[in-house]
């Protein structure tokens, strides 16, 4: 080594004149014709004689052999095997086959020593890597349906409470959280509602006891999952429950037996009426109706008031178009008590009702027909920013996966999935009928707005300004013509829409056209109109589908009409 060469350390910089030529006497003694060191990245062999390494390979265990050993070489056990091979896994082991006197052996022996060590060490002391096929992440387990449920009715009907209730009869609210709910209730003087705390969590809606938002929740029988909607009731909030009725599946429509509130919700003014309405408009075919507080000192489980209740709203709900006999079911309850809601009442309180309990029930209700092979359809719920732009929603038709690139429509700007959650777990997939969060890659959270459709980029939804519709005037003081404008709902959406021109009168009982175009519509008249949205909107023709083409027509607080879209004008 000459004295111009490069350190090989940076404190070799440190040393003076004097010392330099005193390790050049040391470096001369040193006995140069040691063995070569192999380093732990080296892949050659250490031998020198190419026949002794051609011999020593053939007797290395490999893949091919017949005893086994190749085949349960695994990257796990070449570390605790030792030397199966000239590639060391660290440099660990290189230092362990230097013995204590100084002497350098050989890394690499005999072939045949190689071999029995290894069938040592990987059938006696290393398990084979069998446990590790238990966890096939290959095969999920299947998917249980997904059932969106909406619940609707009158303020102070008991809805929240039902919802709550059936959460903590299925497991999903423990006894601890019901006993600090039911603990915060007394000291506010309101004991009953403690239940319903566990959907509303909206200090405002515990404060005044009334829903606000479109409560979400979910629980799990041994068929299905479901999703409760808790809707509200008062009706300075229809058009949050609006949005909550366009992602439901089934309905409940909760009525109060006590004596007084029944009237009162369904009279004119009340919401049971415009519920029921709504609900039918927004496609959902099944309802329930819950007879509730059956068990109040007015009613007391009679079965003379649960007849009365159920008989006088039976002919306004096959108006709407429910059939009796197929899509309505009525049963008696008690949302605080519980009795009736996961087992059938007890025979000595209710002794003329032998009909099943609420969640069996839904529970085997017949399988839904869902779009899973048609193109992606979301229509955005709500929307926020956590490290990423999460937009929430039911998925109406079509499948998707993480890294899909999907489309955001009006704006047709495209995004990437970035992660998927199916009511609060994480997914990779996510199917029709599921109510998902997504995160998305591409867009900010202020670009987007409740209403939009996140959808399939090839095959993407529909967008306009104006279309024809077919709408039938339910309550309206006055008569309407062109130049009306109203708050229209369609899907997750409300849009100011003008009536352009009325194109022709149907009638009702025989579906024929006018010839004649009207100059004016009134209340029970079916008109065709043309309708002009203040901005884009995004829908579908009715007969393609129909969940995008079913809105409804408000003004004044009150539902007026309700219609389906025949034509796009494009």
């Amino acid at each position: 080594m000459s004295n111009n060469a490069a350190p090989d350390s940076w404190e070799e910089t440190e040393l003076t004149d004097s010392s330099a030529s005193d390790l050049q006497q040391k470096l001369i003694k040193l006995n140069v014709n040691a063995a070569e060191f192999v380093p732990s990245f080296a892949s050659f062999s250490t031998k020198s004689d190419g026949e002794d390494d051609q011999k020593d390979g053939d007797k290395k265990p490999t893949a091919a052999n017949t005893d086994g050993v190749g085949e349960t070489l695994t990257s796990d056990s070449k570390g605790a095997a030792g030397a199966t091979s000239t590639v060391l896994d660290s440099w660990e082991d290189g230092a362990s086959s230097t013995p204590e006197d100084g002497t350098a052996k050989p890394l690499v022996e005999d072939g045949n020593d190689i071999e029995i060590d290894t069938e040592i060490e990987v059938d006696e002391e290393k398990p084979k890597p069998t446990p590790k096929k238990v966890v096939e992440l290959s095969t999920p387990k299947p998917k249980k349906e997904h059932i969106n449920i909406v619940i609707i009715g009158h303020v102070d009907a008991g809805k929240s409470t039902i919802g709550g209730q059936i959460m903590a009869l299925t497991g999903m609210v423990d006894k601890r959280t019901l006993d600090k709910y039911e603990k915060e209730a007394k000291e506010r003087s309101r004991e009953s509602w403690y239940l319903s705390w566990a959907l509303d969590t909206n200090q405002e809606e515990r404060e005044k006891g009334k829903t606000v938002e479109v409560g979400r929740a979910y629980f799990e029988t041994e068929r299905k999952h479901f999703t409760i909607l808790d809707a509200p009731g008062h009706k300075s909030f229809v058009p949050n429950m609006i949005g909550g009725t366009a992602q439901a599946d089934l309905a409940v429509l909760v009525i109060s037996a006590r004596k007084g509130e029944f009237e009162t919700g369904f009279d004119r003014g009340g919401q049971t009426r415009e519920h029921a309405m709504l609900a039918k408009t927004a496609g959902v075919k099944h309802m329930v109706v819950l007879i509730n507080k059956m068990d109040d000192p007015t009613v007391l489980w009679s079965k003379t008031r649960y007849e009365e209740c159920r008989d006088k709203i039976l002919p306004y709900l096959k108006k709407l178009g429910f059939n009796v006999t197929k899509d309505l079911t009525f049963m008696p309850v008690s949302g605080q008590t519980g009795l009736g809601l996961l087992d059938q009442v007890e025979e000595s309180i209710c002794p003329w009702y032998r009909g099943p309990a609420f969640i069996p029930f839904i529970d085997n209700l017949p399988l839904l027909n869902r779009r899973s092979d048609g193109p992606f359809i979301m229509p955005v719920v709500e929307k926020y920013k956590d490290m990423g732009t999460v937009l929430m929603g039911k998925v109406e038709s079509g499948e998707a996966k993480k890294t899909q690139t999907l489309v955001l429509m009006p704006n047709r700007t495209q995004v990437i999935v970035d992660q998927l959650w199916s009511d609060d777990e994480e997914v990779t997939s996510v199917g029709p009928g599921e109510n998902i969060k997504v995160k998305l890659k591409g867009v900010e959270e202020e670009d987007v707005s409740p209403g939009f459709i996140l959808c399939d980029p090839i095959n993407p939804v529909k967008t306009c300004r104006i279309f024809d519709g077919q709408v039938v005037i339910l309550e309206h003081k006055s008569i309407i013509c062109a130049g009306y404008s109203a708050v229209m709902h369609i899907h997750c959406v409300a849009e100011v829409v003008e009536v352009k021109a009325l194109i022709c009168l149907v009638d009702r009982k025989t579906g024929l056209k006018s010839n004649m175009r009207p100059r004016f519509v009134k209340q029970d008249q079916v008109v065709i109109m043309r309708l002009e949205c203040s901005g884009v909107v995004c829908l579908e023709e009715f007969k393609l589908f129909p969940q995008m083409g079913r809105f409804t027509l408000r003004d004044e607080g009150k539902t007026i009409a309700i219609g389906k879209v025949l034509k796009i004008i494009e």
